[in-house]
């Protein structure tokens, strides 16, 4: 069963665990399987439902798209471009084709950030935040950090080294 599917018979948004008062109630991600979407279209074109307006509105936004960081830094925000692979909003699985609503309870316009490299240019900041902004957990954001680090650690070890050989190499 899909988990689109199981998350339509859990009950609205759930407090985050070991929560206090303060905390905000989030809903869970949602994810939609590729053959899901497919199936949807198929059935929406078998009925005739393809609207003419709709094709017409997604040709004039693929038109004004930004083909750049300069581009897109400039533009408008909150971000309307949600096919972006650096927005927000949802996230696609490369290998499955897959998609994940990061925030299936809110449209994009409620978002407060839409675009990864908005946060980036910002600078540092806490797991907490990076939580509220993702709709994870502070432990769920410290754990990929770490896992992140680690992948980032083994790749360095395997560069060769370019340099004069480091005193602390033994060479």
């Amino acid at each position: 069963m899909s988990e689109a599917r199981r998350d339509e018979g859990r009950p609205g948004p759930a407090a985050e665990p070991g929560g206090g008062e303060g905390d905000v109630e989030r809903q869970r991600s949602r994810t939609m399987s590729r053959k899901e979407i497919a199936r949807d279209l198929r059935r929406q074109r078998q009925s005739g439902i393809v609207d003419p307006e709709l094709q017409a509105v997604m040709q004039e936004i693929e038109q004004h798209r930004p083909r750049s960081r300069a581009e897109c830094a400039t533009g408008p925000r909150p971000c309307m471009f949600i096919s972006c692979k650096h927005h927000l909003y949802l996230d696609v699985n490369p290998a499955t084709g897959s998609i994940k609503l990061n925030f299936p309870d809110r449209e994009v316009w409620e978002l407060a950030e839409t675009c990864a490299l908005d946060v980036a240019d910002r600078g540092g900041i806490t797991l907490e935040e990076v939580g509220t902004i993702m709709n994870l957990t502070r432990e769920r954001i410290r754990q990929v950090e770490t896992r992140g680090l680690l992948k980032l650690r083994a790749v360095a070890d395997d560069e060769p080294r370019t340099g004069p050989p480091s005193p602390l190499d033994g060479g």
